[in-house]
């Protein structure tokens, strides 16, 4: 049994002795279970020795705000139109440019009071409420935007005038999707909105249904073929058709099991893949499916759970499960290629593919290059500086070959393999 430490200072140094060199500090208490807690960390944050194949290096880095901080975030940074896109959840939304990373253009959408001397201090610190930015997406010459405050708009993606703005009842937790003219936008409430994307019209809306507990997060919508594909907090993968958003198909992707709320989560949380006629989708209590997208009919289910989303590259699917191990399986069918567990812990991004290798962040501001043949890790490179507040959070960025990444603390980096 471990005790707690506060008021026995003199018994546990005498009990524990020179062995373990614990000291306690005047002025807080700890237990022994929170020194192997810190133990534990310290072994995460030890990376094992890697046969390095090439030297990555930072091509160039710019710090474009306050980034997502500690809050949950998919706020992923979008290439189109030969211009890299990036914001922060305060509201800092930024065009530049790929090959130095220079400011195109720039917009600051955090809610301040007034106009006067204070105001511009404030802006100047980067103050005011923020915007809570939830995703971003590009499509017909224009960037989204989707707020935690339910605000949706449109900006020219050359100067960043806003074009249109829409509010809605829900939080936009992922970016948004566009096709055929039409914006679709996921909430955290349930709710599916479908947009003119020129015009911000409300075309239509899909209520959906929403368990007593689910994941901090929501499916980003797919808007391809006609169809607007997500993933349900329910355990469903839904398509709804694109015009009016009447619900085509949904099948059953995941079951709640256990006798309480939490073991019951079946969530898909993870954006699905579209590849060729085929959807593939995971759930975060371990299903991995691939299905039919004209029918909605399982081809194969294999039991992995995982609330990064897949990546796919010829054949092969790739999924960051959700203690970090990363797989790699045939698409046709499921069957396992290989498992890399050598960054088990780190809170792993998903993976992306550049040329030959996937590419993964994790929390402590390292990106790793694994072979996609192999799994083995052949490169890595220290963005954030060891620290969780440079935590790389979301999946990196493949860039013609260049890997673009964000920082929890709102710096972009751009990283080369040359």
């Amino acid at each position: 049994m471990f005790h707690n430490t506060c008021g026995r200072k003199g018994r546990f140094a005498r009990a524990m002795g020179m062995a373990l060199a614990i000291s306690v500090t005047l002025s807080g208490c700890s237990t022994v279970s929170d020194w192997f807690a810190d133990e534990e960390e310290l072994e995460i944050r030890r990376l094992k020795p890697i046969e390095a194949k090439f030297t990555p290096s930072v091509k160039w880095d710019r710090d474009i705000g306050d980034g997502v901080d500690h809050y949950f975030s998919r706020l992923r940074p979008v290439y189109a139109y030969e211009n890299l896109y990036a914001a922060d959840r305060h509201g800092s939304v930024v065009a530049m440019n790929p090959e130095n990373g220079d400011v195109l253009w720039e917009r600051d959408f955090a809610v301040f009071e007034g106009d006067g001397w204070w105001d511009s201090i404030a802006r100047l610190w980067r103050s005011g409420a923020s915007a809570r930015i939830g995703g971003i997406s590009v499509a017909d010459r224009l960037l989204f935007v989707g707020t935690e405050n339910g605000v949706v708009m449109a900006l020219d993606y050359e100067t960043g005038e806003t074009k249109w703005e829409a509010s809605i009842p829900g939080e936009v937790l992922a970016a948004p999707s566009a096709d055929e003219g039409i914006l679709v936008v996921n909430t955290g409430a349930g709710t599916l909105f479908g947009f003119d994307t020129r015009t911000g019209e409300q075309l239509w809306r899909h209520e959906g249904d929403t368990p007593p507990l689910t994941l901090r997060g929501i499916s980003g919508p797919v808007a391809a073929n006609g169809g607007a594909l997500i993933g349900t907090p329910t355990g469903k993968l839904q398509v709804n058709l694109l015009d009016s958003g009447i619900l085509a198909w949904e099948t059953v992707i995941a079951t709640p099991t256990g006798a309480t709320e939490l073991e019951r989560i079946v969530d898909l949380d993870t954006t699905p893949v579209l590849f060729g006629g085929t959807i593939y989708t995971v759930s975060y209590n371990g299903t991995l499916a691939a299905v039919e997208l004209r029918s909605g009919r399982i081809i194969w289910k294999r039991e992995y759970g995982s609330y990064r989303n897949l990546s796919i590259e010829g054949n092969s699917i790739f999924v960051v499960d959700n203690n970090s191990n990363i797989y790699a399986l045939d698409r046709r069918n499921g069957v396992e290629l290989w498992s890399q567990g050598g960054l088990k812990s780190r809170s792993v991004t998903a993976a992306t593919p550049v040329g030959e290798h996937i590419v993964v962040g994790d929390n402590w501001g390292f990106v790793h290059w694994i072979e996609q043949e192999t799994g083995q890790i052949v490169a890595r490179v220290d963005v954030g500086g060891d620290d969780e507040d440079d935590a790389i959070y979301d999946a990196p960025l493949n860039v013609d070959g260049v890997v673009v990444t964000m920082t929890r603390n709102g710096v972009v980096a751009a990283i080369s393999t040359l």
